[in-house]
């Protein structure tokens, strides 16, 4: 090739990305027991990460697992200027080009990588693909647009920047019990019911491609030199040295810039007010959801601004620490449930403008036709009336960041590793 660095390479990668993989767990479970509760056991898996079937224990049930289910890995241009090259203008340049295509990193319907749940879920696709991708939050806008090039001959040249995107989706390990084929019970990683959609992207590359050049196909090259018009009179015809438009990049552009705005209407951050419903179809029995062998359990607020806490039941709790289980329904073991408050009527929920937020608190609310209203139940092995509770909307576990009365109730996108995220369904 004509364009060449004294290196002779033809592109050269601006960020080295290492994958870092977080360790993080996850799980989800309910049970109506009677069987007295102990303290927190110590996680089944801690660095190593567990896998569908593999055994779990009590402590897990209100942690998570990512794992992946897809991957699909494509050159994409992020930076893109057409630029001829004139006998008189050969030698080392730099060129600032347009941005192309943006490419944000998101995980799950939020979009947000916060938490260890997007990480480990970023590093697993890296992983299991033997590529360095990016696993935090960044986009390629963010990028400089300046190309430096050294042009050893004349003639229409491409310069971009580039990376390898990718997309796919993942689905959550969660802790719950199976019944074995001798009719036993124990607790293993199931695949739970929270799946999403992740995008991410490799090292960045910058060069500079002709038409006449021969490059590899399915190429971050290849897909530069696609965006020139090859052929053209723009490609052909002399030209003073600079810029040169390319139509075929512009349609990009926009069919890019299109899909973006399809994107983020998707996955906007707000949720609207959850719609009205009729009566919710509630069972008979009241709960409480107890931290094990301790006395404080979950307590509805009083006040709308405030949150669910740990508090102490006692004469004067007003049935704020007694839950009902409503419109349950039940799909391979784990149950699906809106948690409504026997004290205020309002249903358990995580309030919609910090629903995308790490350690968002749980709270009540007028009950609705509303996912962020909805929970999975996870359940110990019967006896056992251990729990973990996972928002449907966030995928995120619930728990608390220590053990003291008036500790408020968070999300957790991986649970709580040192156990907090279990909890005891205690009938009253």
């Amino acid at each position: 090739m004509s364009h060449s660095r004294s290196s002779g390479r033809w592109a050269r990668g601006l960020v080295a990305l290492t994958v870092t993989t977080a360790s993080t767990l996850a799980g989800i479970a309910a049970v109506a027991g009677t069987a007295a509760a102990t303290g927190h056991p110590k996680p089944a898996t801690t660095a190593d990460q567990p896998k569908l079937g593999d055994a779990c224990t009590p402590a897990d049930l209100g942690t998570r697992h990512p794992f992946i289910k897809t991957s699909e890995v494509t050159p994409t241009i992020t930076h893109f200027k057409g630029w001829y090259v004139t006998s008189g203008s050969t030698g080392t340049q730099t060129v600032n080009t347009s941005v192309q295509t943006t490419i944000s990193v998101t995980v799950g319907v939020t979009g947000n990588v916060e938490g260890g749940f997007a990480v480990e879920t970023l590093g697993k696709v890296g992983a299991s693909l033997g590529l360095n991708v990016q696993v935090n939050y960044t986009s390629t806008s963010n990028t400089s647009t300046a190309v430096t090039w050294n042009f050893g001959n004349p003639g229409y040249y491409g310069l971009y920047k580039g990376t390898k995107k990718v997309t796919g989706t993942y689905g959550s390990l969660n802790c719950n019990r199976v019944q074995q084929a001798d009719g036993s019970w124990a607790l293993k990683w199931i695949a739970g019911s929270d799946t999403g959609s992740y995008t991410t992207y490799t090292t960045l590359e910058e060069g500079a491609v002709r038409c006449e050049d021969k490059v590899p196909a399915n190429s971050i090259m290849r897909k530069a030199q696609d965006l020139l018009d090859c052929g053209s009179a723009t490609a052909t015809a002399k030209h003073p040295a600079g810029p040169v438009p390319s139509a075929k990049a512009d349609k990009a552009k926009q069919e890019a810039e299109k899909a973006a705005k399809a994107e983020k209407s998707v996955k906007a951050t707000g949720s609207p007010a959850p719609a009205a419903r009729a009566a919710l179809n509630c069972q008979p029995a009241a709960y409480r959801i107890d931290v094990p062998g301790k006395p404080l359990n979950w307590s509805a607020p009083l006040l709308a601004n405030d949150g669910i806490r740990l508090r102490e039941s006692t004469i004067f709790s007003a049935h704020l620490d007694n839950w009902l289980l409503c419109n349950v329904t039940e799909n391979n073991g784990v149950i699906e449930a809106s948690l409504k408050n026997w004290g205020n009527g309002g249903c358990a929920t995580i309030p919609a403008n910090i629903a995308n937020q790490e350690q968002a608190y749980l709270t009540t609310a007028n009950c609705g036709e509303d996912d962020l209203q909805r929970f999975y139940i996870y359940r110990d092995v019967p006896g056992s009336p251990k729990i973990g509770v996972q928002n449907k909307h966030t995928g995120s576990m619930m728990g608390h960041d220590r053990y003291a009365d008036g500790e408020l109730i968070r999300q957790y996108s991986s649970g709580r590793q040192d156990g907090t995220g279990t909890y005891t369904l205690t009938r009253v």
